[in-house]
């Protein structure tokens, strides 16, 4: 069999592997969304200036961090700004700007991540064994590993 090209079974394996990821964390989102008023990206946001800027970061590391481009991200901010969530401040140094959480959104994420644990622990954690934990965090950790080495790996 030519290795460009997967097999039916293959196939269905990668079908209900994406299909059991996205019903999960589409019940996690709904359960905060439903419960907070905030959306995946109002979360997403909120949760990386507290965890990987103490409150702040540049707006470029924050679009880094999501995987997000420019465009995107300032839209939604620019959303998030009109309900008090977050501020951006122009950098004085350069033409960078600071995204900042105001004590709103550091409420709203206060709010919010308890119900994003229950949700989690309710949706997917309590449906694992001990066995699937094990199993699935050989996977993740092979698969980051695989997934760096071929995004450093020199072109062919």
């Amino acid at each position: 069999m030519d290795k460009n090209e997967l097999t039916e079974e293959e196939m269905r394996i990668w079908h209900m592997w994406k299909g059991s990821f996205k019903s999960i964390f589409d019940r996690v989102v709904k359960d905060m969304s439903e419960h907070t008023g905030l959306s995946e990206g109002d979360f997403g946001v909120l949760d990386r200036l507290v965890q990987f800027g103490k409150g702040k970061l540049r707006q470029q590391e924050l679009a880094d961090s999501m995987d997000w481009d420019k465009s995107r991200l300032s839209h939604h901010l620019t959303r998030m700004e009109k309900r008090g969530l977050v501020m951006r401040k122009s950098l004085d140094k350069d033409r960078g700007v600071h995204v900042i959480i105001t004590s709103a959104g550091k409420s709203a994420l206060d709010e919010a991540r308890p119900i994003v644990s229950k949700a989690i622990r309710k949706h997917f954690l309590d449906q694992l064994t001990d066995q699937d934990i094990e199993s699935i965090t050989k996977l993740a950790e092979r698969t980051k590993i695989r997934s760096s080495a071929s995004w450093n790996a020199p072109p062919p």
